[in-house]
C-alpha cells in the first residue's frame, strides 16, 4: 500500500468520525432543548394553575367578606331605633287607656310608641321620659292643618320639661288623631292615636299630609298612615 493511499483512507476515516460526532451533538442539543422547553412549559403551567387557584380562593374569600359586611350594614341600618312601633308591636284591639313616652336619645326625638289605640272615652297619658317636648294635636285651633276629627277637642300638653312629668287627655270622638312635638316636628317627632273603630275612608288623620307641613313631618305621617290603615284592615 502506498503512502498516498494510506493518507486518503486516514482522511476519509477522520471525515466520517467528524460527521458522526457533529450529528450526535446536534441530536443531543435538540433533546436538551426539547427537555428544557418541556420543563419550562410544565413550570409555566404549574405557576399559572397555582396563581389561578390562589386568586380564585382570594376572590371567594373577599366576596364572602364583602357580602357579610353588606349584611351587617343592612341590619345596622334597618335596626336604627326608629321603627314605627319601637318594638312594642302594633295594637290589635282598642284598650281603655294607653301611655306614650316622650323621649330624647342620641339618635333623635320620638314618641314611644308611635301608634296607640284606645276605646271611645279612653285616656292617653303622655309621660316625659327625657328632654323637653309637647304633644300637640294637628288642629286649626292649634294653628295647624286639621288632622283630628272635626268635632274633637284639640289637645295640647304644653311644654313638658321635667323627667317624669305627665299630661292626660280623654278622647271621646272616634277617629284618627295625628299630633306632634312643637320643638321637634320638623325632625319627624309625630305620632298617631286611634280612637274606637273609625271608618278609614272618613278619617281626617289618614289623609295625605298637607304640603304646608315640614318635610320630616310629612314623611312620618306617610308611614303612620300605612300602619294605621293596616291596623284597621284598610289595605290597597
Amino acid at each position: 500500500m502506498s503512502k498516498t493511499t494510506l493518507r486518503r483512507r486516514t482522511f476519509v476515516a477522520a471525515t466520517i468520525a467528524a460527521v458522526t460526532g457533529t450529528a450526535g451533538c446536534v441530536a443531543g442539543s435538540r433533546e436538551g432543548a426539547g427537555g428544557t422547553d418541556t420543563a419550562a412549559a410544565a413550570s409555566t403551567t404549574t405557576s399559572t394553575e397555582s396563581h389561578d387557584d390562589g386568586g380564585h380562593g382570594g376572590d371567594e374569600e373577599g366576596h364572602h367578606e364583602e357580602n357579610t359586611h353588606h349584611a351587617e350594614e343592612t341590619e345596622t341600618s334597618h335596626d336604627d331605633g326608629h321603627s314605627s312601633d319601637h318594638g312594642h308591636g302594633v295594637p290589635e284591639e282598642p284598650s281603655a287607656s294607653a301611655t306614650v313616652n316622650l323621649v330624647t336619645t342620641d339618635e333623635g326625638y320620638h314618641f314611644d310608641p308611635h301608634v296607640v289605640w284606645v276605646e271611645e272615652g279612653g285616656t292617653v297619658t303622655f309621660h316625659n321620659e327625657s328632654g323637653s317636648h309637647t304633644a300637640t294635636a294637628y288642629a286649626q285651633a292649634n294653628d295647624k292643618p286639621q288632622r283630628i276629627p272635626e268635632d274633637a277637642a284639640a289637645f295640647d300638653t304644653g311644654m313638658l320639661t321635667e323627667s317624669g312629668a305627665e299630661h292626660e287627655v280623654t278622647l271621646d270622638t272616634p277617629g284618627v288623631y295625628d299630633y306632634y312635638c312643637a320643638p321637634h316636628e320638623a325632625m319627624g317627632m309625630v305620632a298617631t292615636i286611634v280612637v274606637g273603630k273609625p271608618d278609614p275612608h272618613d278619617a281626617t288623620g289618614l289623609a295625605e299630609a298637607q304640603s304646608s307641613l315640614p318635610s320630616g313631618a310629612r314623611e312620618k305621617i306617610h308611614g303612620l298612615n300605612e300602619t294605621v290603615n293596616g291596623m284597621l284592615g284598610h289595605t290597597h
